[in-house]
């Protein structure tokens, strides 16, 4: 399943990232152009909540056989709404994942200003940001180095979003609060993200 991802993380973004500013800036604006937006229609925000859902919140990180299913029906439906959303979205993950395959760091700088405009394009059309929004931010912007850029938006993500597994473990990385340490480890010790960062 994992595989049938990237495969689709791949095609969906595969012509954005030969040279990122100046095509990017170009991809954007024929991207918006060529998106029916509805603000009525929730689908995108939806399944970027069972996204999230599935593969950071769940303790085993794996995307669901019915969350994918949706995901590629979505795509294959020419009359799917709001599709920038998506397309900015996964064009974020590819670009981590196609780094990482090629054992590269990600262009800190261009994570930041994709999430930055996903981030507008999703407050745009519904108002509000799903957690996923929140901890990729956070991601890209440590990544940039902007630390403390990074933990003003992990606690505003946790005031959100107060169950968050993967802003809990932020903040802890980030704090070292034995709060939030004793509640990752009484709750959520089975958890793939406090597995991987050894909280113990």
């Amino acid at each position: 399943m994992k595989k049938w991802l990237l495969v689709l993380l791949i095609l969906a973004s595969s012509n954005l990232f030969a040279q990122y500013s100046d095509k990017y800036a170009k991809y954007l604006v024929e991207l918006r152009k060529n998106t029916v937006i509805d603000k009525k229609d929730r689908e995108v925000y939806n399944l970027l909540e069972a996204f999230y859902n599935d593969c950071l919140q769940a303790d085993d990180g794996a995307l669901k056989t019915e969350t994918s299913r949706k995901i590629n029906e979505f795509y294959n439906n020419p009359n799917s709404k709001n599709k920038s959303i998506f397309n900015m979205f996964f064009a974020y993950q590819n670009h981590i994942s196609e780094t990482a395959a090629a054992g590269k760091e990600p262009d800190s700088r261009f994570q930041v200003d994709i999430i930055n405009d996903l981030e507008k394009e999703i407050i745009s059309i519904y108002g509000t940001v799903p957690t996923i929004v929140f901890i990729y931010k956070a991601e890209a912007l440590n990544s940039n180095r902007q630390f403390a850029e990074a933990a003003e938006v992990i606690s505003k993500g946790l005031q959100l979003f107060p169950n968050s597994i993967p802003l809990k473990v932020y903040k802890y990385m980030d704090s070292k609060e034995l709060n939030l340490k004793a509640d990752l480890l009484k709750n959520h010790s089975q958890h793939w993200m406090v597995k991987q960062f050894e909280i113990k």
